[in-house]
This record gives C-alpha cells, structure tokens and sequence, in this order.
C-alpha cells in the first residue's frame, strides 16, 4: 500500500486502496448504486434471522424422537430466564428457547451502531472497497462461526459469530455506500441513498424465504437443516458482496454531475461547506438529528416486531372470517391457530414490503420536499395514524389498522434513508460516511428503547387482565407521543453556525491525505456519463431479479389479508 502523502510515491496503491477506486473518464455514476445494493440485500439478512428460531429450539431430538426440553424449561422469572440462557452457552442436553436466541437481534442491531461510530472515520480514510470487503468477510465469516456452533449446538458460537462479528459487519457494511453515493449524485441525495438502504429492508424479503428453502432442501428426521444453509448462505453472500465491493468508485474532488448548479445559495438548510467529523457532534444539529432517528425508529420498532402477534391479539377470528372468536378461542384449536398466524406472517410481509418502498420513496421525494419537511410528515403523519389505529382496533376495522401501520412502516424506512442526506445538507458530504456512522447509536437505543416499551406494556397490561384485543390502544398513544417529541427536535433544527465551517485550506489537507484527485470546477471530465447503459442494465438485473422474486413472495403471503 502507498504510504507516502503526495503522489510521487513509487508504491502503487493497493486493490483495496482508496486512491486506486478513483474513478476516470467513462465510468457510469450509476454503477454504484447497485455496488451498495449487493451488499445490502445481503447483511439486510440480519431483519430475517427469526426464520431460524423455531427449527433451532427443537434442533436436539430425544431417544423418542421429540426435541428435548429447553435448557430454561420451567422458568418463569426474569433471573430464572437469565440463568437458563447462561446453562445453554455451552449445553449439549437441552435445546435453545426463543429467549436465548432473540438476543441475537440485540448483538445486531447495537454492534451495527456501535461499529458504524467506532469505524466510521477509518472507513472515509480507507474507502468504501476496503469496508465493503471487511465487512463481507465479517458478515459471511461469523455465518461461517454459526454454522459451527448449530453443527456443536454451542450458542455462544452463534452469539460470537453472526451477532458480534457479523454485527460488526453490518455496520460497516450499511454505512460504506452512504457517503459515495452522496458524493456521485448531489443533484438527488435522497434518492440514491435510499435505493442502497432499501437493500437493507429487502435483505429478509429475499433471504427469509431463500433460507426456509434451504432448509426444507438440507433437513433430515434428525436434522431441521440450518447449519448447511448457514454456510450456503454465507457462500452466495459472499459473492454478492466481493461483487459490489469491487465496483465501488469515488468520484474526483470537485466533480459534479454535468449541467448540475449546487443550490446553496438559494437553500440555507443545504450547506457548500463541510464540518470535520471531530466537531459534528458538538454541534446542536447533530443532537438533534440523533433524537429524531431514535424516535422515528423507537416508535416504529416495537410495533414491527410485534406485528404478527399483535393483529392476531386484536383481531382474533375476524383474521379467518369467524369474528365471533376471540384471539384465545383460536389459539385453543391448532387449525385454527396457524390460519390466523399464515394472515399474521402475511401482515409481517406486507409491512417489510412498504419498509422497502419508503426507503425509496420517501427518501426520493425529500429531494423536492426538502429533509426537513418530511420528516415533519413522519412526526405529524406517524403520530395521526397511531391515533387513528388505536380507534381502528377499538372498532374491529382489519383494513384501518393495515392501512395505518403500512404507511408507518413506509415512514420507518424512510427515516432511515432520509437521514444521510439530512446529514449532508447539514454537515457537507467530506466526512457524511464517518457522521452518519456516529448517529446510528440512535438506532442501537431505539432497538432497545421501542421494543422494551411496547413488550413491558402488553406484558403488563396483559398480567392485569386487560382483553388481548384492548391491550394495544393506549400503547399506540405513547409511540404518538415519542413521534412528538421527534416534531420539536425537528422543529429546532437550524443550519449549522458557520465557526463549524472547515476553511478551504484545512478541506485540501483533509483531501491530501486521502490521496484525492481534483478536477477543474468546469465539466465533470467525461466522469459519471451514462446512464443505464450495456454496462450498468447486468448490474442492476443481477440484483434487480432477487430483489423482485423476493417481491413476488412477499405479495403471494400478504393476500390471506385481503380474501
């Protein structure tokens, strides 16, 4: 690798250099939004990970051919639960519970903020091929770890392997296109950010079905298939990302699309300077962003993670057109059971299905809007439809309530999305990648925050006695209520005072060091040309099929909601 700070160094850089992806006359801008869609659409895997759970708690079968006890079997209590979590790390005699292997969603999604803030300035100074390699090699090398620990029936492996090492490659991996892509398409932000993180959210729309697919391919009397589909996941994944990390490229210091006017001077929300990574977070706005990511995604997490039970809960047999049956009337009788849960996991699709949309749609239409403004819809919208849905339930209306939590699984995704070109308007797009990294601990305490308010209020709520089909009214007002609070934090929101502004004096040493080639300010040099051209339509089909096959299974679950 070249080690010198000018250009005359004798080392040529190395494949995974940053100054070796700079891109060159004829290269096609819209290359790299498929580059972070083959990576998203893999560690996007991470949404689907609950596909495992019930073949892995019956996964050791006793002499008589039923799975064996679990290893927290009696537990009624919080420490009681803990203490049979600890018993299954290493047992070898008794299969996992739910709770054991749930916390697995924890390791993911508080590594993926974790690592995206510890690494994300080394990412802006090593590139995002680097990353995007590092984080393939985390990702499919903890599946790989997994696979070992299902094969031993050793949980900790499992914990150490896809939680731990492939959150960390989740994090790396979400945050390594954010900032390129930014950088090749300032005339829309929002729009090519959210075609890369609406990989995120399609990741479990392909992965689930392909894994139960594999399972039912790999599974034996004795064996339900899940470590062989770890590696054979691990194996196409792999592949997939190594592809999109190689066909990542940065454009040339003042490059810009041709025929492109920045519009800073006419918009004070987007700045034409750039603020150091080392300052963003003693500014207010950076604060402020983080609170509004953490409500966003705290009011809407719960309730997707609870989606399937929750419209079970609420509507009990009006789900199989038997409105006379309660939720605990159906869950007496098995037949009954599993149709009312075909239309949950249907509900579950649905809502994945509008996550993706609204990453692309909202994030798209916030170029026009302004980031701003939608997230005032988020916060407005959000919070009137969680009202409307409390009275939907209380009035037994499937379609109001659907209808409600698909718009704000749509809001949900666009949150996402929308956040990085926010950042950039606020901070400039020098150090977006690194910034962007640091906020998502939002997202790390709203995994926490969401799903803890939601669970602890129906559990309590349902020890009280509370009827299943009223337990979630006034939990609704409460996720309203934190989208208020993300009103004011947006409300707040000013540009950044210009002492933040980095000089043009420190910009040039910061790009430097990055071994960043300049272009003249007139022309964009015969780079980014193209459009969908015989070079990119390959690329976007390889992962436009997956993505749209996983689309198709996706509507065929959804339709028990509507017959």
């Amino acid at each position: 690798m070249a080690n010198a700070c000018d250009g005359n160094s004798a080392n040529a850089p190395g494949l995974l250099d940053r100054e070796r992806i700079i891109a060159t006359a004829g290269f096609n801008r819209w290359m790299v939004p498929p580059a972070a869609l083959a990576i998203h659409l893999c560690i996007g895997m991470a949404y689907g990970f609950s596909v495992f759970w019930k073949p892995l708690q019956a996964a050791l079968l006793g002499a008589d051919g039923k799975p064996l006890p679990e290893c927290s079997a009696g537990a009624v209590t919080f420490s009681e639960k803990a203490a049979g979590t600890l018993k299954a790390l290493t047992a070898t005699d008794c299969n996992w519970s739910q709770f054991d292997l749930g916390w697995m969603y924890t390791f993911f999604f508080v590594l993926l903020g974790v690592s995206a803030a510890i690494w994300g300035g080394w990412l802006e100074r090593a590139g995002p091929r680097k990353a995007g390699v590092v984080a393939a090699l985390c990702w499919c090398g903890g599946l790989l770890i997994s696979a070992l620990g299902v094969h031993w029936h050793q949980l900790w492996m499992l914990w150490v392997g896809s939680g731990i090492i492939g959150g960390i490659g989740l994090g790396l991996g979400y945050i390594s296109p954010v900032s390129t892509l930014i950088k090749w398409f300032p005339d829309r932000r929002g729009m090519a950010t959210g075609m890369a993180i609406m990989g995120f959210g399609g990741g479990a729309m392909i992965g689930s079905p392909l894994a139960t697919n594999l399972m039912d391919y790999f599974k034996t009397d004795v064996d339900p298939g899940v470590w062989q589909t770890f590696l054979a996941l691990a194996a196409i994944y792999i592949v997939f990302m190594l592809i999109g990390a190689f066909n990542y490229r940065l454009p040339p210091s003042g490059w810009k699309p041709e025929g492109w006017t920045p519009p800073a001077a006419s918009n004070a929300m987007i700045t034409s300077n750039h603020v150091h990574l080392d300052n963003a977070h003693k500014t207010p706005q950076f604060w402020l962003l983080w609170i509004m990511l953490c409500m966003n995604v705290s009011a809407g997490i719960g309730i997707i993670g609870a989606a399937s039970p929750m419209l079970q809960e609420t509507f009990g047999g009006a789900l199989i057109n038997q409105p006379e049956l309660g939720y605990f009337d159906v869950k007496k009788d098995v037949a009954l059971a599993a149709a009312a849960g075909a239309v949950g996991a249907g509900f579950v699709g649905l809502i994945s299905l509008m996550n993706i949309f609204g990453r692309i749609a909202w994030a798209s239409s916030s170029d026009k809007l302004g980031r701003k403004v939608t997230y005032f819809i988020f916060f407005v919208l959000g919070a009137a439809l969680y009202v409307l849905a409390s009275f939907g339930a209380e009035w037994k209306s499937l379609a109001i309530v659907v209808a409600c939590f698909c718009i704000i699984a749509s809001m949900y995704g666009g949150g996402f999305s929308t956040i990085p070109a926010y950042l950039a308007d606020m901070f400039g797009t020098q150090f977006v990648g690194a910034i962007h990294g640091r906020l998502l601990t939002a997202w790390s305490t709203a995994g926490i925050v969401g799903p803890v308010i939601v669970n602890y209020l129906h559990d309590t709520r349902a020890a009280e006695g509370i009827p299943p089909d009223q337990i979630y009214g006034p939990i609704y007002f409460i996720l309203a209520g934190l989208l208020g609070i993300g009103f004011i934090a947006n409300l707040l929101v000013r540009p950044v005072n210009p002492k933040w502004h980095m000089t043009e004096a420190e910009l040039a040493a910061e790009r430097a060091k990055l071994h960043e080639k300049t272009v003249a300010a007139s022309g964009n040099h015969g780079i980014g040309r193209g459009g969908l051209d015989a070079k990119a339509i390959p690329f976007w089909l390889l992962v436009g099929i997956p993505l749209a096959w996983g689309v198709w299974v996706t509507i065929q679950k959804s339709v028990g909601l509507f017959v």
